[in-house]
């Protein structure tokens, strides 16, 4: 049968049953926009703590971490346990934490294709002194350059300039230590490093990044005012942090640099493994919650075509009797149900996007995180080819058992009874 013919009584069923259609259209619709809307805030929510935390995480690191000494001149023996004192271990030899030809090494990094930059470091354990109080931290002597392009640590500064650092004996500390010390841009702070050196440092700005931990006790200077601090010279590097081109390989090349290097290294997602969990874990919620609101939208058209069936038995009956076949009766339900599945997503799509916009504009100000300004939502096309698809999907099937059981219908049945 002409396909414009199915299409034009699909059309006259749709409007003869109009508000039982615009019900379940709205349903679609409402399961749509909620898919869209939620797939979005979630994934804008991952985002906003992988910029927190996980992309603050170079994807290697390589460091030298104080361990015990791999040889020991007394092995556990089971069978003397009973019979002889044993040494169970020499302590942890202190090795240092330099990396031996650092520079050396962080020119090799370059040369690596895989590698996108480098950022040397140091870390060091100090404490922060304003008059009488004294507060155990950590200064992050940092090449302030390559660390600013590779984690942007100017969008956590919130007071001051990352190029501030770049003067000799001058140190960004964090909200938490300013509050504590009761310092402020400008002032002076007393360092003293772990062997009792002692050093003041000029504040020249405030760092909020939202977690506590960080805010009590980080701070930067820059590497040549941490190595001065230490009295260490400028090939002194305790750290080396590498982002790469292509970040999945990073547990691989990680093995692979501390073999050559003859460093421990530690890759982003062995130090981020618990955040990486998560961000899955609240992306499988959303499909799940989505998908879920579709499937019952796509109950609400499988009851409403079960009932146009019932209303419409005359009417089909008298389409078999001049000729349709069970196979255009099929189509015509299934055309119904396509037209509600399809204008309820395109309408779902529409409104998810605006909804979307509107959360996204919604002011979120905490001084937690001082630079989110708004609720974060990531707009990406995947989500809304996704849910349309879901949408047609759900409603092909709503409609697939209602448009069988209308193709089997006995016109003859149907006329005798009346």
């Amino acid at each position: 049968m002409n396909s414009n013919l199915i299409l034009t009584i699909a059309l006259r069923l749709l409007y003869s049953r109009m508000k039982q259609s615009v019900v379940a259209a709205v349903g679609v619709t409402f399961g749509v926009a909620m898919f869209v809307t939620l797939l979005s805030f979630m994934n804008g929510l991952n985002q906003m703590l992988d910029g927190l935390m996980l992309n603050r995480t170079p994807h290697v690191l390589l460091y030298n971490e104080v361990k015990p000494s791999e040889n020991q001149p007394l092995k556990m023996v089971d069978s003397l346990k009973n019979n002889v004192v044993i040494i169970g271990s020499l302590k942890p030899k202190d090795r240092g934490k330099e990396i031996y030809n650092a520079l050396a090494v962080v020119r090799s990094l370059k040369q690596d294709a895989r590698v996108f930059d480098v950022a040397p470091k140091i870390n060091a354990q100090v404490f922060f002194n304003s008059g009488s109080i004294e507060i155990a931290g950590v200064v992050n002597g940092i090449d302030v350059l390559p660390e600013e392009k590779l984690y942007k640590i100017s969008d956590y500064i919130i007071e001051g300039e990352v190029k501030d650092l770049l003067q000799q004996n001058t140190i960004i500390i964090g909200k938490g230590l300013s509050e504590k010390m009761m310092l402020t841009k400008g002032d002076a702070v007393k360092v003293t490093t772990a062997k009792g050196d002692l050093a003041l440092l000029k504040i020249v700005g405030i760092s909020q990044i939202g977690i506590s931990e960080i805010d009590n006790t980080f701070s930067y200077t820059s590497l040549e005012t941490a190595q001065k601090l230490l009295g260490k010279p400028k090939s002194y590097i305790t750290d080396i942090q590498i982002k790469l081109n292509e970040m999945t390989i990073a547990p691989t090349l990680a093995k692979e640099y501390a073999q050559k290097y003859s460093v421990d290294a530690l890759d982003y997602q062995t130090a981020n493994s618990q955040f990486e969990t998560g961000s899955k874990v609240r992306t499988i919620i959303s499909f799940a919650v989505g998908i879920t609101l579709l499937i019952v939208a796509g109950f609400g058209i499988y009851n409403i075509l079960n009932m146009l069936i019932y209303e419409k038995m005359d009417s089909i009956a008298i389409l078999k009797a001049v000729g349709f076949s069970g196979k255009d009766v099929r189509r015509i339900f299934l055309y119904l149900s396509m037209i509600i599945g399809f204008a309820g997503g395109m309408f779902g799509l529409l409104f998810g996007f605006l909804l979307s916009f509107t959360v996204d504009n919604i002011p979120f100000n905490t001084a937690a995180l001082p630079t989110i300004t708004t609720y974060p939502i990531y707009y990406n096309a995947w989500y809304y080819i996704v849910g349309i698809t879901f949408a047609l999907i759900t409603t092909f099937i709503a409609g697939l058992f209602p448009a069988l059981k209308a193709s089997k219908i006995d016109p003859v049945e149907i006329i005798r009874g009346k």
